[in-house]
């Protein structure tokens, strides 16, 4: 099924806050669901997407929201095995394969990582709402490595704001086709919705879209790809893709924002979360921890070499 779209043409007194406004008319949707997606770009004010939760709407402006098909909040644990890097009483480091949906989405409501999460971790239900218990941040379906969960809500609040605060260092490992313009760079492109194809994201005016920067270095040449290390400075969707394919050397085997046929045999996106550096709950200096890459993707580069 395809996301729906609703439009509000806002007719108030008093300007009012866009997630208040929006929690009022979506009843089946919590306020932080209605917060995540306002971040993950989903609403728009007058056809530009709304940039903070605490942005107002007033009379006569139109307001576009696009949902996500309403799936089954009742979560069942399910007893997938987890490669989990570290855990403590706060949280813990998972490396996620490639395949595994972070959480339940129309058409995943079954074998995500929350599913796993909820069989190992005892008291998740209920952390940061009803279909994302403990998730923190996200990686897409077919990128791997390193994604954290909170085991409490405290621990949820004091990640949060790592990641809101941009504390958190993010590093990954990604084979482009072709090669980037410049051995190191750093591209900043605006995100939003793309508003043809309301699944994608795209690289917008500064106007439009989310401020998004993407600082990368060549690891190695081949003759066809290049290995690069990627570092997040913000954590828009699909951030890295679009960058790459921004610069004319997106991410092999992305079938979405690059070659509709893969310039190698992979069935997923070679991008791998390999490092990410945070200070966990209590703690005053950060920690690393680190995801070697995964088997397909050593395979991949042995066979360009």
């Amino acid at each position: 099924m395809s996301p729906q779209v609703i439009s509000y043409n806002v007719d108030l007194e008093e300007a009012k806050r866009i997630d208040l406004f929006l929690a009022e008319r979506l009843p089946d949707y919590t306020r932080s669901r209605i917060q995540a997606l306002i971040r993950d770009g989903a609403v728009l004010i007058n056809q530009t997407q709304a940039m903070k939760t605490g942005v107002k709407v007033e009379k006569n402006d139109l307001v576009e929201i696009t949902l996500p098909d309403l799936i089954n909040s009742e979560l069942i644990p399910e007893k997938i095995d987890l490669d989990v890097l570290f855990e403590n009483g706060d949280l813990a480091i998972i490396n996620k394969p490639a395949g595994m949906v972070v959480h339940p989405a129309a058409g995943h409501d079954s074998g995500t990582l929350v599913h796993a999460a909820l069989a190992r971790f005892t008291d998740l239900q209920g952390i940061s709402g009803e279909i994302r218990p403990g998730i923190v941040h996200r990686l897409d379906k077919d990128t791997s490595g390193i994604i954290v969960i909170a085991k409490n809500e405290k621990a949820h609040r004091w990640l949060q704001e790592q990641f809101k605060s941009r504390k958190v260092e993010k590093i990954y490992i990604a084979l482009v086709d072709g090669m980037p313009p410049t051995p190191t760079g750093r591209v900043e492109a605006a995100i939003a919705r793309d508003p043809s194809h309301r699944k994608k994201m795209a690289v917008v005016s500064k106007a439009k879209g989310r401020p998004s920067i993407t600082e990368y270095r060549t690891l190695q040449n081949f003759q066809k790809h290049t290995l690069i290390e990627a570092h997040l400075l913000t954590g828009r969707t699909h951030q890295i893709r679009l960058h790459m394919a921004f610069l004319k050397c997106p991410i092999v085997g992305d079938t979405v924002y690059g070659r509709a046929h893969p310039s190698v045999e992979l069935n997923r996106h070679f991008l791998h979360a390999a490092r990410l550096s945070i200070t966990l709950p209590g703690e005053k200096v950060p920690r690393t921890f680190e995801a070697d890459l995964p088997q397909e993707l050593e395979d991949v580069l042995r066979s360009i070499q």
